[in-house]
């Protein structure tokens, strides 16, 4: 046991020994290789091409040359001189060019070129009363479907009695009847309903003055500003020189729209600002066509009916105003024709309020209740003037009641 441990305690003293020795021989090593210096870097010339060098991190940047420094003047530029200030060409403003001034066609002979289209709306009243007195025994029964078909055509309850009265006694009398008996004998009642001796003139050459003035009145949505416009091409047409009165000051598209229509057909549009007082813009109007010896003043006014009192103190006040340059030589009142009898409502409330002295039915081409014209003249008293037969600025024409009622019955 003895020897065993002696072994082992010499193999430990060798193995210390070896490490010893090893890091001996490893600190010469790296001595070694410490002490030995490198070789110098090999000469270089400097490239004069070269970018100088930026400075690193910590060196410090030399102090900048004062050069003296060149003016624009000083430089030449590639290809040319220096440079010279340009000139921009003047801003020429195009002039704006008016919109040429239409002609409206003739008005005479209008409503009878119109007819195709009128007759299309209107002859179911016609050949609706046609068929009923053709029919081989007109009984009771039957006469009340003439008073039917009279009636919702709008033409009122007095008047349709008066021409139900009036054909019995005819068709008693005449007997046997064939179709063109009966088709005159339908025109001659019809033409004498309308009424052939009213006159139907739209008044605007006054005796011994100028211009003639014309107020148009009624409620907003039945076409009054339109038909005031397109009225001034109708007495345009007829060679006359027209102005305008924007009277109409509440509705803010109406002075635009009235002021289109007259610039198409070369016509002076007088306006005031918008919510302002529509006598004053009245007045004006017939103060400047007096002063340009205008042949007419055509005045559009507002068609507020919210009360009765609030719009007779506006109409009276620029019938007043207006009056203070000269009478008033026509008031127009404008019906759509399509309200059937609410139109003669609002009829009634206008005339009560200033004095209409002829009627303007508007889209007479858009329903079958032509008898309209029949009742608003009786309710009123005064003449359907001018009708209106579609959306086309030259489809308002002179009333003629033979060609309307032609128009009722068809060929």
């Amino acid at each position: 046991m003895a020897d065993t441990g002696r072994v082992m305690d010499i193999v430990i003293l060798a193995v210390v020994i070896a490490v010893v020795v090893l890091g001996a021989l490893g600190g010469l090593v790296v001595g070694s290789r410490r002490k030995k210096q490198l070789p110098p870097p090999p000469p270089t010339t400097p490239d004069l091409t070269a970018p100088p060098a930026e400075p690193h991190v910590g060196d410090e940047a030399e102090t900048p040359k004062e050069e003296p420094r060149r003016t624009i003047e000083e430089v030449d530029l590639p290809g040319g001189s220096a440079p010279t200030a340009v000139e921009e060409p003047p801003v020429v403003e195009e002039p704006v060019e008016a919109p040429p001034i239409e002609i409206p066609e003739p008005t005479a002979g209008r409503l009878v070129r119109l007819r195709a289209r009128l007759s299309r709306s209107q002859n179911a009243l016609g050949k609706g009363l046609l068929t009923l007195l053709s029919r081989e025994h007109l009984d009771e029964d039957t006469w009340e479907e003439v008073e039917d078909t009279l009636l919702t055509a709008d033409v009122g309850v007095q008047p349709t009695q008066e021409l139900v009265e009036r054909l019995r006694e005819r068709v008693k009398v005449l007997g046997t009847r064939t179709p063109q008996e009966l088709r005159a004998l339908l025109r001659d009642e019809l033409l004498t309903l309308v009424g052939t001796d009213f006159d139907r003139t739209v008044r605007t050459e006054p005796d011994g003055r100028k211009p003639g003035i014309v107020m148009v009145v009624g409620v907003n949505g039945t076409g009054k500003t339109t038909t005031t416009g397109k009225l001034a091409r109708v007495l345009v047409a007829d060679g006359n020189s027209v102005v305008l009165g924007a009277a109409d000051t509440f509705r803010a598209a109406a002075a635009d729209q009235l002021q289109t229509w007259g610039e198409r057909v070369g016509a002076h549009t007088v306006r005031g600002p918008e919510g302002g007082d529509p006598a004053s813009v009245a007045f004006d109007a017939v103060k400047e066509g007096k002063e340009i010896g205008a042949d007419v003043v055509l005045i559009d006014t507002a068609g507020r009916l919210h009360t009765k009192t609030g719009l007779m103190d506006e109409l009276g006040k620029v019938k007043r105003v207006v009056e203070k340059h000269a009478p008033l030589d026509e008031v127009l009142l404008v019906l759509d024709a399509t309200t059937g009898q609410n139109g003669l409502v609002q009829a009634r409330v206008f005339a009560e309020v200033v004095d209409i002295t002829g009627i303007v039915l508007t889209k007479l081409d858009g329903t079958a209740k032509g008898g309209i014209v029949v009742a608003v003249q009786r309710e009123l008293g005064v003449p359907v003037k001018l009708v209106g037969l579609g959306e086309g600025a030259d489809d308002l024409a002179p009333f003629e009641p033979e060609a309307f009622v032609d128009a009722l019955i068809g060929e």
